[in-house]
């Protein structure tokens, strides 16, 4: 499904939009001109005064768009998946900005990524702004200006360049949708707990995950 617009020129405006998922038309920018953009754009975006994050896909900039509940939701379970790690010194955690070249010309910024230490080069933490790695475990937490198309295709660049788990955090039905490469997939709602091969002895309840969305003072 995978498409690089740069060697297959979309004709329409329409045909841009299928090619990335079917996303709302706000969310890609034309500057620079589509299928030019580099990681150079991206780093410029983030650094502006007025900061936008934005994936790379084919040389166009997408617009990484995260409200209140999603965030609230990735730090806790960034916050649960750090405490572990660091407990059993695994690797590493990062949250909704850490920026991955998970493939050439793609640029991927998944909400929660866990990346062992198998996965670092010389088992260190990277200088670079944005490295060259796919995580293990890709955690997603959608928001409402993402499209199923998307996410699937989101799914494929994930698993070809190597990510074994991808977690999707529905908050409408407040389940969890677990995406293998081999085409399996477990699916969770909130009286369920998650646990995970990557992170042996890890579990997590999904009443508490969405509990914080109640959540009053």
């Amino acid at each position: 499904m995978s498409i690089d617009i740069t060697t297959a020129t979309p004709e329409t405006v329409a045909d841009l939009i299928a090619q990335l998922g079917d996303i709302p038309p706000s969310r890609i920018r034309l500057h620079p001109p589509l299928g030019t953009a580099t990681e150079e754009d991206v780093l410029r975006l983030e650094a502006a005064p007025n900061k936008r994050l934005c994936e790379l896909i084919d040389g166009v900039l997408v617009e990484k768009v995260m409200g209140l509940p999603e965030s609230l939701l990735a730090v806790f379970l960034i916050r649960h998946l750090e405490s572990f790690v660091e407990a059993h010194n695994l690797g590493i955690v990062l949250g909704e900005a850490g920026m991955l070249r998970i493939l050439p010309k793609q640029i991927r910024i998944p909400d929660v990524s866990f990346i062992s230490w198998a996965r670092l080069p010389g088992r260190k933490i990277p200088k670079a702004q944005v490295p060259r790695l796919a995580p293990d475990l890709a955690i997603e937490v959608l928001s409402p200006s993402n499209t199923d198309k998307e996410m699937e295709r989101k799914r494929e660049n994930y698993f070809e360049a190597g990510v074994l788990e991808c977690w999707e955090v529905l908050i409408p039905t407040r389940e969890v949708v677990v995406y293998f490469p081999d085409g399996n997939i477990t699916q969770l709602d909130e009286t369920g707990t998650i646990t995970t091969e990557l992170l042996p002895g890890f579990e997590l309840s999904l009443a508490k995950l969405f509990a914080k969305l109640d959540a009053t003072g």
